[in-house]
C-alpha cells in the first residue's frame, strides 16, 4: 500500500505596498550664516558637489530659501538634526526645515 503524502498549501496575500513619504529639505536665509558655512554644509550633510552647493546657497541668499533635495522621513529629519547641530557648533543660527511632498 502506497500513501500520498504530499499535500499542497497556497498562501494567498495580498499586501498594499507604498513607496514610503518623500520630503523637501530647506535651507533658511539668515543675516548671520556665512555664505561659505551654507557651501560647506551643503557639501559635508548633503553631499553635494561644489557648484550644485553654490547654486543652492544663492538660493538661499538671494531667496530666502532654499530646496536642497527630497528624501524619506528619516534621511531628511537626520540631515536637518545635522545642519542644526554643525551650526550651533560654529555659533551660525542656520535652519533647515521639511516639507512633506
Amino acid at each position: 500500500m502506497e500513501f500520498d503524502n504530499r499535500t499542497e498549501q497556497r498562501t494567498s496575500f495580498s499586501e498594499d505596498l507604498q513607496e514610503p513619504s518623500q520630503f523637501r529639505v530647506i535651507l533658511l536665509n539668515d543675516d548671520f550664516t556665512t555664505k561659505d558655512f551654507v557651501v560647506a554644509v551643503l557639501v559635508a550633510v548633503f553631499h553635494k558637489n561644489g557648484s550644485d552647493a553654490q547654486s543652492i546657497m544663492e538660493d538661499v541668499h538671494k531667496k530666502g530659501r532654499g530646496i536642497v533635495g527630497a528624501y524619506t522621513y528619516d534621511i531628511a529629519a537626520t540631515r536637518c538634526l545635522q545642519v542644526h547641530e554643525a551650526a550651533r557648533q560654529n555659533g551660525y543660527p542656520l535652519r533647515c526645515v521639511m516639507e512633506k511632498l
